[in-house]
């Protein structure tokens, strides 16, 4: 008997297997895999590259990729540094943190671009307090406009930010979530990024965004659709 040859019909993947999950308990997870449950799904984030200064001059500058834009009345926005691993704040929270708190209560959120990518990457270094990642990634901090804290000249975008206000979500506990919740009070834009009804050319501002682990995204591969119903149409 000759064995049949045909090849065997594609299996029939069900919706229900197709769209099967696995169900996690937060409570259940170590801290580190509940880091990657949120570095690893919440992509591509964009980068908020800091600047502050510490009540005594100091300068300092970071990178964050939990960061995003709050709202533009008034334009806020927000980072979150996290605790080290011993709990204790890290440089630009307690330079961006209220005076009444010890602090300036003023930082800079400077965009990243992929031409300042390895200094963003960089200056993710822990330095001891008070030694200042300009000087170690070579970027140029420049005289902000209404604030203290220095923009980086190199930078495609700055915004210059008051502190509204921190919320600590386990203080004093390693890898606990700060919000530092800042109103922007100035912008700077490079002349060939914006057009005279303020949009931003994405392409010439080539920002970069974190994904998990040490990977980064491009934002080079865009696409547009309409708001609301009209995006339905023609799927």
């Amino acid at each position: 008997m000759v064995a049949d040859a045909r090849p065997a019909p594609p299996a029939d993947v069900s919706n229900a297997s197709r769209l099967a999950a696995m169900e996690l308990s937060p409570t259940a997870l170590s801290q580190a895999d509940r880091y990657k449950l949120l570095i690893g799904g919440i992509v591509p984030r964009p980068i908020a590259f800091v600047s502050t200064i510490s009540p005594d001059g100091k300068l300092n500058l970071a990178p964050f990729s939990f960061f995003c834009a709050v709202g533009s009345a008034p334009m806020t926005m927000l980072f979150c540094p996290a605790n080290k691993p011993d709990g204790g704040e890290k440089d630009s929270l307690l330079n961006a943190r209220p005076v009444s708190e010890g602090g300036t209560g003023e930082f800079v959120v400077n965009i990243a671009s992929e031409a300042m990518s390895r200094q963003v990457a960089g200056a993710a270094e822990p330095l001891p307090h008070g030694h200042s990642e300009f000087d170690l990634v070579g970027l140029t901090p420049a005289p902000s406009r209404l604030v203290k804290p220095p923009r980086v000249l190199e930078a495609p975008i700055s915004y210059e930010c008051r502190t509204i206000q921190v919320l600590r979500t386990n203080p004093g506990v390693p890898a606990g979530g700060n919000i530092v919740l800042g109103e922007v009070v100035h912008v700077w834009v490079r002349d060939d990024l914006i057009n005279d009804r303020y949009h931003i050319d994405p392409a010439r501002l080539d920002a970069i965004g974190r994904m998990g682990g040490l990977e980064y995204a491009r934002t080079r591969d865009r696409f547009s659709l309409p708001m609301g119903v009209k995006a339905l149409e023609n799927g």
